[in-house]
């Protein structure tokens, strides 16, 4: 790619868009709007005599003179005012993932949804490791698609965990096989509607035909909608944990089947799954739907399944003290993951919720309290709408922490033997932490120490 190329954004993913541009004979502008960013330490990312250019704070109409194209950092609302500036001067905007499948060999198999794509990421990648050894997980879920895409092949398959704000702006992406595992309210301070919502995640198969695959939970109304109206481009293959399925993969009596005109396969059973929860079942049979439209052995694909354990922050164990057993949950930044995390707990919780506001609405999660969850330990920003909706729905067991660390100490004071803490906040980390990982890793340590 021998252009100037505009990167917006110059966090984790900037950072890795703009080195492969220059890797691949770019010049790239890379722009951030805060002012405050030391532009001494970002220079110290890339070569002395790299062919960048750097500039923070207002973007202007002639630093943009001649630029075509601008990777977008998924940060970076579409509606900030300088994106007007770049549409407006008809430069197109690329998503990162984008310019990582412009790059990047091999096949890809691309994963989206509110809730549960990293755990079906997670295991996807497994199966694809185990099955034909080069392969990369990337995406959203940690590893930028730009920073392995120049060490793909043409033999290696990668397995991409893509976000909503990923998805706005993609142009030509392409995944062999991609999949939907749910599509429930987030984010909709930036999406706004449903509608919207619904349609950017549907668009991970906009370039698609049918010669490629989609995999799609049945129980989803949208997405059932979706693959049932022939509107997908691509081969529709279905999942359900709820209902008996003509042709897909769905649960009969605890066992996990893989159904053609009837007909049913068993795979394995659920109990031999080390994972919690209806949720997770659905996870493993998206990764097997997967697995399977990419020609895996099913002999490799379940052995793989069997040995998985949880993603970390996903209803993740951390230890037993006292009696009282801990799970980190801390990426259950959603009412509807958190929904999932209390469903799996086995018996009386704790619950630790709150955080940044991304404009959700908690009714549902606090109706699935009832035989659950004893008391609410609220933090950060939504505590007090949070606890506002708990009461209109009865529920008025609730205390307030100013922080993490004493909503822990104040559930262990509280909890008897045999109960449960669970720290599944409904909220983003931001505000309190720069991200879940760090909240659910500090949660874990402010458990070790009690």
């Amino acid at each position: 790619m021998n252009e100037r190329v505009m990167v917006a954004g110059a966090g984790k993913s900037g950072i890795s868009a703009a080195k492969l541009l220059l890797e691949t004979g770019g010049a790239v502008f890379l722009y951030d709007s805060n002012a405050e960013m030391d532009e001494a330490a970002l220079r110290a990312n890339f070569p002395e005599d790299a062919k960048l250019t750097i500039k923070l704070g207002e973007l202007e109409r002639p630093d943009i003179s001649g630029i075509q194209i601008c990777v977008m950092s998924p940060g970076i609302d579409l509606e900030t005012a300088f994106v007007k500036l770049l549409t407006d001067n008809k430069v197109q905007l690329w998503s990162e993932i984008e310019l990582g499948y412009q790059v990047a060999k091999g096949r890809l198999v691309a994963i989206t949804g509110t809730n549960g794509k990293t755990t079906t990421t997670t295991l996807t990648g497994e199966i694809m490791k185990n099955a034909f050894g080069d392969a990369f997980t990337v995406g959203n879920i940690g590893l930028p698609y730009t920073e392995t895409a120049l060490k793909t092949t043409d033999s290696s398959v990668t397995v991409l965990e893509a976000s909503s704000f990923q998805l706005e702006t993609i142009i030509n992406f392409r995944p062999h096989v991609a999949a939907i595992t749910n599509i429930t309210p987030d984010h909709m301070n930036r999406h706004h509607t449903m509608e919207n919502y619904v349609r950017i995640k549907e668009d991970i198969t906009s370039n698609q035909t049918k010669e490629d695959f989609v995999v799609l939970n049945h129980d989803d109304s949208a997405l059932r909608s979706f693959g049932e109206s022939g509107s997908c481009p691509s081969t529709v293959v279905f999942f359900s944990s709820t209902e008996e399925l003509q042709n897909g993969y769905d649960i009969e009596d605890g066992v996990i089947c893989k159904k053609v005109d009837g007909e049913a396969t068993a795979l394995l059973r659920t109990d031999e799954l080390q994972l919690l929860g209806r949720h997770n079942f659905e996870n493993v049979m998206a990764a097997i739907a997967i697995a399977d439209c990419m020609e895996v052995p099913m002999e490799t694909i379940l052995s793989t399944c069997r040995g998985f354990q949880a993603v970390e922050h996903r209803i993740e164990f951390v230890c037993e003290r006292y009696g009282v057993k801990y799970y980190n949950d801390s990426k259950g930044t959603n009412p509807d993951a958190a929904i999932q995390a209390i469903k799996a707990m086995p018996g009386p919780t704790i619950l630790i919720g709150g955080g940044y506001d991304k404009g959700s609405q908690y009714d549902e999660w606090i109706e699935a309290f009832e035989g659950k969850v004893r008391y609410l330990v609220l933090i950060g920003q939504t505590r007090d709408a949070i606890s506002e909706c708990a009461k209109r729905h009865g529920f008025t067991n609730i205390m307030f922490a100013e922080d993490l660390q004493e909503a822990v100490k104040v559930c262990a004071s509280y909890a008897n033997a045999g109960e449960n803490v669970l720290l599944s906040p409904a909220c983003a980390s931001w505000g309190m932490f720069p991200n879940y990982e760090v909240r659910g890793t500090m949660f874990k340590e402010y458990v070790r120490a009690l």
